[in-house]
């Protein structure tokens, strides 16, 4: 019996080159700063310092920042598509492949960088190996219901003018499935919720 193939959803290339435009051009980086800031909330009343910290896909040193400036990470190491944008020592790398020994870290964090790999189910799975036994995995991604104007929008004038329409929108995980995936990938105990936030 064959496996069969991960769908290429996202082109992995062509995502960093933009990623990498982004950053070069001095992107506004307001949503992961917010992220950062949530993240650093949630871990406050852990009454816990975590000897070795993975910040996972992060492009800047924001939450590695946060991370030792709070104490809640004696250490912590960075994977990153790109090496450009920061200050500390990086491990340039993909999610979907972590060349991390199973049980390195006691927390693994990742900010807005996991809604755009092929294989989530599997990089879950590589993240729990990473993890120690009693390690926290915490996550922001973007949400099923992240750009709902954008897709009607789109939608709607493609239907117009063409007759039909085409996904323009990159499909994001619904918090019920990302709770099921969690499971899936062996996590005890996984929490999954919703923050809205409106940009104008």
């Amino acid at each position: 019996m064959t496996q069969s193939a991960v769908p290429q959803v996202f082109d992995r290339a062509l995502v960093h080159a933009r990623l990498r435009r982004a950053v070069v051009g001095g992107y506004e980086s307001f949503l992961f700063d917010r992220c950062a800031a949530d993240a650093t909330e949630r871990l406050a009343p852990v009454m816990r310092v975590f000897d070795h910290a993975l910040d996972l896909g992060a492009v800047s040193d924001g939450l590695a920042d946060a991370l030792l400036t709070t104490g809640k990470a004696r250490r912590v190491t960075r994977l990153a598509p790109l090496a450009a944008a920061t200050q500390r020592p990086v491990v340039t790398g993909r999610e979907e492949l972590l060349p991390f020994a199973p049980a390195s870290f006691d927390l693994v964090a990742s900010l807005l960088s996991l809604q755009s790999v092929n294989d989530l189910p599997g990089a879950l799975a590589q993240i729990r190996r990473a993890l120690r036994p009693d390690g926290l995995f915490l996550a922001a991604m973007l949400g099923g219901a992240t750009l709902t104007e954008l897709r009607q929008a789109l939608v709607a004038a493609e239907t117009e003018l063409r007759g039909g329409a085409s996904p323009r929108v990159a499909p994001f995980v619904e918090v019920r499935e990302s709770g099921a995936l969690l499971q899936r990938a062996g996590f005890a105990l996984p929490v999954a919720d919703i923050e809205r936030i409106t940009v104008r």
